[in-house]
């Protein structure tokens, strides 16, 4: 059993077209896609974490069957929808790992989140990792946070660092599990990084987890 925090808060001011959370994807909100791959892959429960537009947001994607809540300080940055997604996830279940996903990553597929999940290990941390064209690892995105270090991770979250602080003070606690291809793990910024809307990845998955 493991919980997902999807973090969904931002205004997505570099890319100039709003939330990137409504951005479309396979025929639906990139949100919603998201949320269906890691109920797909194996999340117990996705807790997504909401913040600017929040209630354009909430009325345009179908988050049924998810656990939705809005960060009113979301505008401080990322860290503290990591904090507060992460206090939602041990309130509902205290001992379940929590697995955490941003909602701009379009190649996230079920069989990562599957691999991570099957990968976890109590009193770690296991980060997606993919394999670049130089055959290094890169970490990424998701990451899967033992119960207490979830907790401890999420209380030294602030401004935009979410959780980059606590994994970098304690590498040796960090296992990296392979999990695919470099433009997997590749999220959406800029205009120039649209393109990775366009041509869905094989296995991608699809909204609600159902597949393609």
């Amino acid at each position: 059993m493991v919980s997902a925090v999807l973090l969904a808060a931002g205004s997505g001011t570099r890319l100039g077209l709003g939330p990137k959370a409504l951005l479309p994807f396979n025929g639906a909100p990139l949100i919603e896609h998201i949320a269906g791959v890691l109920a797909g892959g194996g999340c117990s429960r996705v807790i997504v974490v909401l913040g600017a537009e929040s209630r354009r947001v909430r009325a345009t994607a179908n988050l049924a069957g998810t656990h939705v809540l809005t960060n009113p300080d979301w505008e401080t940055g990322m860290g503290s929808s990591f904090r507060a997604g992460t206090a939602e996830a041990l309130r509902l279940a205290p001992e379940e790992p929590v697995l955490v996903a941003l909602s701009d990553q379009p190649g996230l597929s079920v069989q990562t989140v599957a691999r991570l999940i099957s990968r976890g290990a109590p009193a770690r941390v296991s980060c997606a990792g993919y394999r670049l064209e130089n055959g290094k690892l890169k970490r990424g995105h998701p990451v899967l946070f033992a119960p207490q270090l979830a907790r401890a991770a999420a209380a030294g979250a602030r401004g935009d660092s979410g959780a980059r602080t606590f994994l970098a003070a304690h590498p040796g606690l960090v296992d990296l599990v392979e999990c695919g291809s470099e433009p997997e793990s590749l999220d959406i910024d800029t205009p120039a990084d649209l393109v990775l809307l366009e041509t869905p990845l094989p296995g991608s998955g699809s909204v609600n987890g159902k597949g393609d």
